[in-house]
């Protein structure tokens, strides 16, 4: 028996004008729901104020559900990591200028802020027996072949073995100190980080470095993903604008703590 054909070009024309109209009359009925819906959300009073020039209270301040005192209790040294994200010799130089000026704001933040409250930070982990780990953008290749696709696109890119993969001098770490190479922007999903951390005997993670809403943001995130009580210390964390360092801090609130380098080093004193 030969196979009949059911296309829509194969309908009569008035069934084909039906299927559409019925088409039409479903699309317009799931949109006119949607909108309803979010009509209902909208009356809520939205937590996220559209002034982005916070203080940092303002932003400990938005309100979450749930109980948090679990997530915002201290931190226990000797159960601490300090992770210290792409602080190196390809994003910062002290005895330059940025090449491009519209990265002054982001080099003078590091220059001023960062890194002097990073060395007192690193101090005060290191008396404390916290562990002390760094992460750079380093290839395992000299080539850079083994790069995330993001990361080729973007154009990052640190070779194996070379100055642009060391940790900057002024932060730079003891012998005995771990310091893990990356290839993308996920430390937990791209390298052995994790394993580390569970051998190590860890549960807390503090999160300072480079860039905020970028290989900082996804650290934070992935780390509570997989059960850490994560940590960003926000006077130790740069990125290219305050806008974009404010907007992160509001986006990923609820993965993590917000502190500042004082706090934190009277919370392991």
């Amino acid at each position: 028996m030969a196979e009949i054909s059911l296309s829509a070009e194969s309908l009569p024309n008035a069934i084909r004008v039906a299927t559409n109209m019925a088409i039409g009359t479903a699309r317009a009925s799931i949109q006119a729901r949607l909108r309803n819906t979010y009509s209902k959300m909208s009356v809520k009073s939205n937590p996220f104020p559209k002034n982005l020039s916070m203080l940092r209270s303002e932003i400990n301040a938005i309100p979450l559900e749930g109980d948090l005192a679990f997530r915002e209790r201290a931190v226990e040294p000797d159960k601490t990591a300090l992770l210290v994200v792409d602080l190196q010799k390809s994003e910062y130089d002290a005895e330059k200028t940025p090449v491009n000026p519209q990265d002054k704001y982001f080099w003078d933040r590091l220059g001023q802020t960062v890194i002097p409250n990073l060395q007192k930070l690193i101090e005060a982990c290191r008396s404390s027996s916290v562990e002390v780990i760094y992460t750079v953008v380093e290839c395992l290749t000299l080539d850079g072949r083994d790069r995330s696709l993001d990361y080729k696109v973007s154009g990052i890119f640190a070779a194996k073995g070379s100055r642009d993969a060391e940790v900057l001098d002024e932060i730079k770490p003891l012998d005995n100190e771990i310091v893990i190479p990356k290839t993308s922007s996920s430390l937990f999903n791209s390298t052995n980080f994790e394993y580390v951390l569970r051998n190590l005997g860890i549960e807390y993670v503090m999160v300072v470095g480079v860039v905020t809403d970028q290989c900082v943001e996804t650290a934070i995130r992935d780390g509570c993903d997989r059960g850490f009580m994560m940590t960003i210390v926000d006077d130790a964390v740069a990125t290219s604008s305050d806008q974009r360092q404010m907007e992160a801090l509001i986006g990923f609130k609820g993965y993590c703590r917000v502190r500042t380098t004082d706090q934190m080093i009277a919370e392991l004193s």
